[in-house]
């Protein structure tokens, strides 16, 4: 059973929360991070991507960087940007994005957990991200962002938060620059506390990493690093845990995440055309914008005009939790046989658009004449991410795209 515990953190005060909150550091490269703190004394980014305050040849892996983000922490608490809470608390944080707000518990999961599956991930991670956020760790002793977590809803704990934001007022309530509502309480009331423990340890027997895979993973290794260098290793250190975002898989949904390809691989239009009708057959045929309604179907952009597609059987099994991906149909059918991509993670012919972009991003890149095709595909489920979890399989590439994405500085984990 998942362990989900409260913890004492660190916090802007009211404010200090706009300027000091940022988007989370992967989401953005370092030209676009330079941009975001300029003016910004107190952004978190001066910590999270420490790079924007040295020249742009500066490697943003470069011990100074590093070395650099230590000290900005510092002296933010310093200054008063940051302030430790005196007691262990839970707390909620709501986004709410298009009219619909989504609430999480934020809380410190168990490094563990990670390491036993009870904390269950559906995606690979790459070591050289995974050090990076360990070199951050290392040096702040600190989970400066939160990781985004899913578990299956549990009414109780549904009836809790519910309780608390309609009867408080919320201590972080902005909209941000990325036109996103985030709200923030901190629950106070510790017998309220103590039973949402209880019901994460006796109700959730798995949480499931939504985004962050490589701030999870970094955790648990930073934590069997911590505990190496402590002789007096105790398994309740603050180490032991990593800060996360739980969210109840009810509320979360997956945006649309889609591919653009720079080549036919030597087909013509009418070649491509007749080898997809092989396995998809091609409903609609438009020059305005054809969106994918459900499980199977498929829209292409080609030459100026929209394709709608559907997957013949038995192309995609339902009864195998890859085999039944949209992504796995459209590697295996089209992208593999048809553009010769079998790589999804080095292959240049082929580059990824999130949904949040809009289909419009698709024809406009192909009728640029950068690329040469879009594919837009259906999202995938949030019972589609759990059962692969739960199955142990890893997720293709670039299939999973959440929205709005955590705000990085409302609160943060020390672990010294």
């Amino acid at each position: 059973m998942a362990i989900v515990k409260p913890f004492k953190g660190l916090r802007p005060p009211k404010d200090k929360v706009e300027e000091v909150s940022c988007l989370p550091y992967d989401v953005m490269n370092s030209e676009e991070a330079t941009k975001m703190v300029d003016g910004k004394e107190a952004s978190l980014l001066r910590i999270t991507r420490a790079e924007v305050e040295f020249d742009s040849k500066v490697n943003p892996h470069d011990e100074k960087v590093y070395l650099r983000a230590k000290s900005n922490f510092k002296a933010f608490q310093e200054k008063g940007f940051l302030i430790q809470d005196k007691e262990p608390h839970y707390y909620i944080y709501a986004q709410t994005m298009n009219g619909k707000t989504q609430y999480g518990i934020v809380g410190d999961a168990a490094c563990d957990d990670y390491l036993n599956g009870v904390i269950k991930k559906h995606e690979l991670t790459r070591p050289d991200k995974e050090e990076d956020r360990k070199v951050l760790t290392r040096n702040l002793e600190a989970n400066i962002e939160p990781v985004f977590f899913t578990y299956r809803a549990v009414p109780e704990i549904d009836a809790i938060v519910s309780d608390i934001v309609t009867n408080n007022t919320p201590e972080y309530d902005f909209i941000a620059e990325d036109g996103f509502g985030h709200h923030f309480w901190v629950i106070e009331d510790i017998e309220t506390t103590k039973l949402l423990e209880k019901l994460f340890k006796d109700k959730v027997p798995y949480t499931y990493v939504a985004d962050g895979h490589h701030r999870t993973a970094a955790a648990a290794k930073m934590s069997t690093e911590f505990s190496k260098k402590n002789p007096n290793h105790t398994g309740n250190e603050p180490y032991n845990y990593f800060m996360a975002v739980h969210f109840p898989d009810t509320q979360l949904q997956i945006i649309d995440y889609n591919r653009v390809v720079k080549d036919l691989n030597g087909l013509s239009t009418a070649e491509f055309l007749n080898k997809i009708d092989v396995n998809f057959g091609i409903t609609q045929v438009s020059e305005s914008i054809v969106k994918p309604e459900k499980l199977h179907d498929f829209s292409m952009y080609l030459d100026g005009k929209w394709y709608g597609l559907t997957a013949k059987k038995p192309t995609y099994n339902d009864n195998n939790p890859i085999e039944s991906l949209d992504v796995s149909v459209l590697s295996k059918y089209i992208l593999e046989p048809l553009l010769n991509i079998k790589d999804l993670r080095t292959d240049t012919r082929i580059d990824f658009v999130g949904g949040i972009r809009g289909l419009s991003e698709l024809s406009k890149r192909v009728d640029s004449g950068e690329m040469a095709a879009a594919f837009a595909l259906f999202p995938v489920s949030m019972s589609q991410l759990m059962r692969i979890a739960d199955t142990n399989n890893i997720m293709p590439p670039k299939v999973t795209w959440f929205e709005p994405k955590l705000r990085s500085g409302l609160v943060i984990n020390k672990l010294d």
